[in-house]
């Protein structure tokens, strides 16, 4: 199939501004970019006015949350309650257009999640899935995720989790908004703790990502390794050094406190008081670290308080307000969040997965347009909207 006359932008830059795209739709890849004639009776859609750009790849998600204002209401749920949850939350995602995510794990649920989307029993973005995070006793996100003492603790908690299917580690190297009784500012490990587990990851052959607000604990899980930091709140000069020096990748989730700074009447009153101020430094650390070089990948931590799935590609809009270009915001959230990931996706390039957003008009000039996609393609297949002009309702 040749989708035609349309502006191309392939996930790191605009390639034409009346190109083509070919894919095959029984691999479901991606067969030429730029320029393509039509073969026999191959199926041709122009689509003038559009641009077609890679699925967005959401670095960060949480498909066991829903938005609400406490994981306190998600935490006495059973399994399978949870399970249902998850497989509402990656069909919205889906069809937002969003159609990779690494999902941050649950109870050990979000791998079984990904195996049945992988096998076509269920709709869902293609999923890099953790199992349970790992936290200190009593630490940030303990409710759902396995707590640990100890380096040994530590290795073990690694192995379980790539036992059980993990594709990558997370643990918190903070403590967090959401959680009572920690302090995101405060480093959570020990330095002989947080060596233990990024070691023992990449020893199992799985990247680490680390849930860190404050500087020392960004410091400490940067120097020791670490692959991403999500947040990066309370950054100062040496942790952004530290970043670009070690290549760490920055995932910020602007929407998180976004969300819950904006809704402060309905959160909890000690979420409330830890994002008194939060965001405006978030922000500052944000402009801070891109300025910097600082290597940025796009993820929302959809599924935290009031920040509901569907609504991801808000995030790139954060990004732009906040200094980035609109093409390096698009780019955050499609190649370089890919390369996060670890997923054949994210660019236009023969070979790579059919995985497309269809956007009318140019999200170049208005990023808020990719909130309203005219069509999401994943391996070629319409999974939400539909293409104009296409007889057989792709």
């Amino acid at each position: 199939m040749i989708l035609r006359d349309a502006r191309l932008f392939d996930g790191r830059e605009e390639v034409a501004t009346d190109g083509a795209i070919r894919f095959d739709p029984e691999s479901g890849r991606i067969e030429a970019v730029g320029d393509a004639d039509p073969q026999g009776d191959e199926p041709v859609i122009s689509l003038s006015d559009h641009t077609i750009l890679p699925g967005l790849v959401d670095a960060h998600v949480h498909f066991s949350l829903s938005g609400q204002a406490t994981v306190e209401d998600v935490v006495g749920q059973s399994d399978a309650e949870l399970t249902l949850t998850e497989v509402k939350n990656a069909r919205t995602t889906l069809e937002s257009g969003v159609t990779s995510v690494r999902a941050m794990g649950a109870r050990d649920l979000d791998v079984v999640l990904k195996g049945a989307i992988d096998r076509g029993e269920i709709p869902g973005p293609r999923t890099l899935a953790n199992c349970r995070s790992i936290t200190i006793t009593g630490g940030h996100g303990h409710h759902l995720g396995r707590e640990v003492d100890g380096p040994t603790e530590c290795r073990k908690a690694v192995r379980e989790q790539v036992k059980r299917g993990a594709g990558f580690i997370k643990f918190m190297a903070t403590g967090g908004v959401t959680t009572p009784g920690t302090d995101p500012e405060t480093l959570a490990f020990t330095h002989e703790e947080l060596e233990a587990l990024i070691d023992e990851a990449h020893r199992r052959g799985v990247h680490v990502a680390t849930h860190a607000h404050g500087a020392e604990g960004i410091k400490a899980a940067a120097a020791a390794g670490v692959d991403t930091v999500e947040h990066g709140t309370f950054m100062d000069e040496e942790a952004i050094d530290l970043l670009v020096t070690n290549d760490v990748t920055l995932v910020p989730t602007l929407s998180a406190p976004y969300r819950i700074a904006r809704n402060t009447e309905q959160a909890t009153e000690e979420s409330s008081r830890k994002t008194g101020g939060v965001y405006e430094r978030h922000i500052d650390s944000f402009k801070r670290a891109y300025e910097a070089g600082v290597t940025i990948a796009g993820g929302t931590d959809v599924g935290t308080p009031f920040n509901y799935h569907g609504t991801n590609s808000t995030e790139i809009s954060f990004m732009v307000e906040h200094g980035m270009a609109p093409e390096e915001a698009i780019t955050a959230m499609t190649a370089s969040a890919a390369d996060v990931v670890g997923l054949d996706v994210g660019v236009l390039e023969p070979g790579k997965f059919a995985d497309l957003l269809v956007v009318e008009g140019n999200p170049l000039e208005d990023v808020s347009l990719l909130r309203e996609p005219t069509a999401v393609l994943k391996g070629g297949e319409g999974v939400s909207g539909r293409l104009p002009n296409d007889p057989n309702g792709h």
